[in-house]
């Protein structure tokens, strides 16, 4: 058995910033689940005025990737790594990108199912999210890999970004809710679900652009173009978070298209191309 770079006594340790944005990542997906039991609430009682709880859940799914992407940043700038971070990042993950989007799709989309058997689309998604989480905790203990920092099948947290992102630009399309309960376009959502599950076990690789951190330089143009990109993602918060997750799962099929000079520039990695389980066990704040 491969022997672990964590010595005994740091398994237990708790470093402050990391696990705080680790614990931010919780909160929003904790939230997300209530919004959620309120709007299915209100669509039974009032059968009005219902949407804008699934909206409100949505924008905590994507503040919780916010807060997932910036965990694994702060370890690894500031050394911070450690096993109870990885254990405690996977817990805050299955919550937020696994039980609050497979939830928030049965709620809209798959309860209407007949013989109510909408709710294995969502356990599908779900059980998919924890074995996927499971295997990259397993693989990062045991030294299982060779070195590189790319992730093979679609990490969860892109996932779940994906679902929430399109769910929220579906929404803003409808003037009433009954345009949604009537739609059929809805139903594109149990099938992206379904795809997202076998994605995140496929052999596709996507980047985890570890390599970026806060100390990484950029020319001119490039630091213009992420300015102007942060800046669209706010602005135009209904979709420009979709083409941003639509884009990054694109990538991984166009990948294997590029030449290594241009896929070290769109990924700002020092390495090839490779697998995304690293050779020293690494937090999965990034998966």
């Amino acid at each position: 058995m491969p022997e672990s770079n964590y010595r005994p006594e740091n398994i237990s340790k708790i470093f402050l910033l990391p696990n705080l944005m680790t614990a931010g990542n919780l909160i929003f997906g904790f939230l997300a689940v209530l919004k959620i039991f309120e709007g299915s609430i209100q669509r039974e009682k009032v059968g009005r005025d219902w949407s804008h709880y699934y909206v409100i859940s949505l924008q905590c799914i994507l503040v919780a990737c916010v807060f997932d992407l910036l965990d694994g940043r702060l370890a690894r700038l500031g050394g911070k790594e450690s096993p109870f971070g990885r254990e405690f990042d996977s817990l805050a993950d299955i919550v937020s990108f696994g039980v609050a989007p497979a939830l928030l799709v049965f709620n809209i989309v798959l309860y209407d199912i007949p013989h109510r058997i909408g709710w294995l689309f969502a356990v599908f998604y779900l059980l998919c999210g924890a074995l996927r989480l499971a295997r990259f905790n397993v693989a990062a203990t045991y030294n299982l890999g060779n070195g590189t920092r790319n992730f093979t099948g679609f990490p969860i947290p892109a996932a779940a970004g994906l679902i929430s992102s399109l769910t929220l630009l579906m929404l803003s399309q409808y003037q009433h809710e009954q345009d949604l309960a009537v739609g059929y376009g809805k139903y594109g959502l149990a099938a992206l679900m379904v795809f997202l599950s076998f994605m995140m076990f496929s052999k596709f690789e996507y980047p985890s652009f570890k390599g970026l951190n806060w100390r990484t330089q950029f020319s001119p143009p490039k630091f213009l173009g992420v300015v102007v990109l942060l800046v669209l993602n706010v602005v135009y918060v209904d979709w420009m978070p979709a083409v941003m997750f639509v884009s990054y799962l694109l990538y991984g099929f166009l990948r294997p298209f590029l030449s290594r000079a241009w896929r070290r520039e769109i990924e700002e990695e020092e390495e090839d191309s490779g697998t995304d389980v690293p050779q020293a066990p690494l937090p999965p704040e990034e998966l």
